[in-house]
């Protein structure tokens, strides 16, 4: 297994639709010039941006997190181009970018370094073989005080590993229930 470069990246990217949309190069400034924190193609990986879609987690309804019932009143929506997530709190996001991944490939994602050096974790599990959407983001805030994230710019690096050998199931296969997904997706049992 290995990890996958810059080159695969965008020749993935670009003539097999892996990310969508895509940037071949590292962006670090907007269009007026103001610096931003970075996205798009790294030497080793794709750092991927936040869209304007926030859940922030609310204990105004005082239920019990449940994965397996979980209550959607436990989140405010918020459309902005930032948000502010709580102390000790969290909130919900998901990229901009839509996500093909190839069967022989896992990809591992990890924060920012920009955002941990803050108390700010961004958490996402692995994106299996074959498993497409937007990718949903949880980001937590372990800090005493209230936490800013910027819509349309980085917040985490996707690493692409690539196996040697075809996996008999891929997510695809097994018909996966986080196939698909568009916009934040909240946890299904």
């Amino acid at each position: 297994m290995s990890i996958k470069s810059d080159r695969w990246i965008r020749e993935m990217a670009q003539q097999h639709g892996m990310i969508e949309p895509f940037e071949p190069a590292q962006v670090r400034q907007n269009a007026g010039g103001g610096r931003i924190i970075s996205y798009g193609t790294s030497s080793y990986g794709y750092d991927v941006r936040c869209a304007d879609e926030f859940k922030i987690f609310t204990n105004i309804n005082s239920t019990i997190v449940d994965p397996k019932n979980f209550d959607s009143r436990s989140f405010v929506d918020v459309q902005s181009n930032e948000c502010i997530i709580p102390p000790n709190s969290f909130a919900l996001a998901r990229t901009v970018e839509y996500f093909r991944i190839p069967r022989k490939v896992l990809t591992i994602c990890l924060g920012k370094s920009t955002y941990a050096r803050c108390g700010i974790i961004v958490n996402v599990t692995p994106l299996e073989p074959e498993w497409e959407g937007h990718v949903t983001l949880e980001f937590s805030n372990t800090t005493p005080l209230p936490a800013r994230i910027f819509a349309h710019e980085g917040v985490a690096q996707m690493l692409f590993l690539e196996s040697d050998e075809e996996c008999e199931t891929s997510y695809k296969d097994r018909g996966g229930k986080y196939m698909g997904q568009r916009g934040v997706t909240l946890p299904r049992a």
